[in-house]
């Protein structure tokens, strides 16, 4: 071994009990909740090309960071998955973790400014539990978010109902966790494996990439993920459009959505900045809604909190 390594024996890890969370059952947000006033031109046609996409049996892939779960829209997204508007979720490593913990303990999200300044940042008992689920689905052959939908499920998590990965497994709907090494707090822990947590993932990517085979016609929505969403999605993409290509088919027609914050929707979004304006180098712009749909696809920018824009798009579904 060329370089020292960090002996992880030496950590102190605490039981969730001893943590105070920014986030309960109470911050999730009831279906039944009246819907906030949100206005956008885009919203309704987002809405009928998903509706068209299910009805001729093409995907539609959602993609989500954290914050989704951590504003308590949990529950939308789970309505999403059961009424078959949803064919496939993906989450980064942050929201897998979120979703699972409000379902084992009720509670999720701790403050890093007065974790990290005591060093205990990260380093909690039940949530480093997710290792070992990842060594164990491995052993199975399942990607690392059905894993996690099935521990949920199987050891009858208290509050299970909440969960995106629980609700993935029952209803047979991929939830694909996308991790990148060293970025979330479970990658601290002694049990962390990471060949382990390499490998789940990457069965994820391998899934998920099935499912971008079936986008000719269909929809993807991204929810406030700036570098894993657009990344994941472009190299899934590539790898099906190079088989499409051998064999003679097309995977071209197709809509994209992003969700965010960013005072974009009044611009032209449809053009890719140049490499001189720093909004270049927000991927979800150049390469969702420019780079790939410029072959025959459609993009969308639904500007707003995902508290206002999930439930109007839920209602628009429904309507």
């Amino acid at each position: 071994m060329s370089y020292p390594v960090f002996d992880r024996s030496q950590l102190k890890v605490k039981p969730l009990a001893e943590r105070r969370h920014d986030m309960h059952l109470g911050d999730i947000r009831a279906l039944d909740a009246p819907v906030p006033e949100f206005h956008s031109p885009a919203l309704k046609t987002v809405a009928q090309r998903i509706v068209d996409a299910r009805s001729r049996g093409a995907a539609v892939i959602v993609m989500m960071g954290a914050h989704v779960i951590k504003q308590g829209m949990s529950r939308f997204v789970i309505e999403l998955l059961k009424q078959r508007y949803v064919t496939h979720f993906a989450l980064n490593g942050a929201g897998a973790i979120h979703d699972f913990e409000l379902a084992l303990v009720g509670g999720t999200t701790e403050s890093v400014a007065r974790y990290i300044s005591e060093g205990q940042f990260g380093l909690w008992e039940e949530t480093g539990r997710i290792n070992d689920i990842a060594k164990q689905g491995m052993a199975l052959g399942l990607g690392l978010g059905e894993a996690l939908g099935k521990t949920i499920v199987e050891d009858e998590f208290p509050h299970r109902e909440v969960s995106l990965l629980a609700a993935g497994y029952g209803h047979r709907v991929p939830v694909t966790v996308h991790v990148a090494l060293g970025q979330d707090i479970i990658h601290e822990h002694p049990n962390c494996d990471g060949a382990a947590l390499g490998a789940s993932s990457y069965q994820d990517f391998l899934i998920f990439t099935q499912s971008v085979s079936n986008l000719e016609g269909g929809v993807v929505l991204n929810l406030g993920t700036a570098v894993m969403g657009p990344e994941v999605y472009l190299k899934a993409l590539a790898m099906v459009r190079n088989v499409a290509h051998q064999e003679g088919k097309s995977i071209a027609k197709f809509t994209t959505v992003v969700f965010d914050l960013l005072p974009y929707s009044g611009e032209d979004y449809h053009t890719e900045p140049p490499k001189t304006d720093f909004r270049y180098y927000y991927r979800p712009w150049k390469t969702m809604l420019v780079r790939t749909v410029k072959d025959g696809g459609e993009s969308f920018y639904v500007q707003g909190d995902h508290r206002q824009t999930l439930p109007n798009l839920l209602r628009l579904l429904k309507a």
